[in-house]
C-alpha cells in the first residue's frame, strides 16, 4: 500500500515538477506530449476534476469522502474479519488502498501548487498518456496515473479471488472435511 501511493505520489511530482505549464492550464489549453514511443505511449499532464473518465466533475470532496470510507471499510475488512490472512487478497487491497491514498491526496488539494489555476486545485493529476491511432476508445485512451494502475489491478485481482480463487479453496475445504456418515451406522 505504501509503496503504490509513494510511487504514484512521487511520479505525480517529479512530471508535474518537470512538464506541467500552469500558464497553459490557466488558458485551458492542452499541455505538450513528450513521446516514449511515438504517438503511442508518452507523458502530457492533464488534471482530472472526478473520478474515471471525469465521471462526477467538480465533486472532488465527495470522492474523498467515499476515498475515506473505503480506506477505513478496507482495513475493517483486512483485520477485522480476517482477509489480512488471505495473501492474495491482502496484495489485491493493498494495491486498491495505494491507488485510493494516491488520488485521495490530490483531491484534498494536497498535489497543487500555488500557481496552478483555482480550478484544478482539487482535480487528480494525471500523466501517462495512451493512443492506438485509429481504435475507437484508444485513440486516446484518458491520460491516468499509477494510482489508477493500482486501482484498476487490485480490483481485477480481486475479481479473480471472488469467481476463480474462492470458489477453488471452497471445493478444497469441503474435500478436507471428514465423511462421518459411515460412523453413524454403526
Amino acid at each position: 500500500m505504501s509503496f503504490g501511493a509513494a510511487a504514484d505520489l512521487l511520479s505525480k511530482w517529479w512530471v508535474f515538477e518537470n512538464y506541467f505549464d500552469a500558464e497553459r492550464a490557466t488558458h485551458r489549453d492542452p499541455q505538450g506530449v513528450l513521446w516514449f514511443v511515438d504517438g503511442v505511449f508518452g507523458i502530457q499532464t492533464s488534471t482530472n476534476p472526478g473520478a474515471l473518465f471525469g465521471f462526477g466533475s467538480g465533486y472532488s470532496w465527495l470522492f474523498a469522502i467515499f476515498s475515506v470510507v473505503a480506506l477505513t471499510g478496507i482495513m475493517i475488512w483486512l483485520f477485522r474479519f480476517g482477509a489480512a490472512f488471505d495473501r492474495w487478497l491482502t496484495v489485491s487491497l493493498g494495491l486498491v488502498c495505494g491507488g485510493i491514498i494516491g488520488n485521495c491526496y490530490d483531491r484534498l488539494g494536497f498535489g497543487a501548487k500555488p500557481e496552478y489555476p483555482e480550478w484544478i486545485r482539487d482535480n487528480v493529476r494525471d500523466w501517462v498518456l495512451f493512443r492506438l491511432e485509429g481504435v475507437p476508445m484508444f485513440d486516446p485512451w484518458p491520460n491516468f496515473n499509477i494510482a489508477d494502475c493500482l486501482l484498476v489491478v487490485g480490483a481485477a485481482m480481486l475479481f479473480v479471488h471472488s469467481f476463480v480463487l474462492y470458489k477453488s479453496e471452497q471445493a478444497e475445504a469441503a474435500e478436507s472435511i471428514p465423511d462421518n456418515s459411515d460412523e453413524s451406522k454403526t
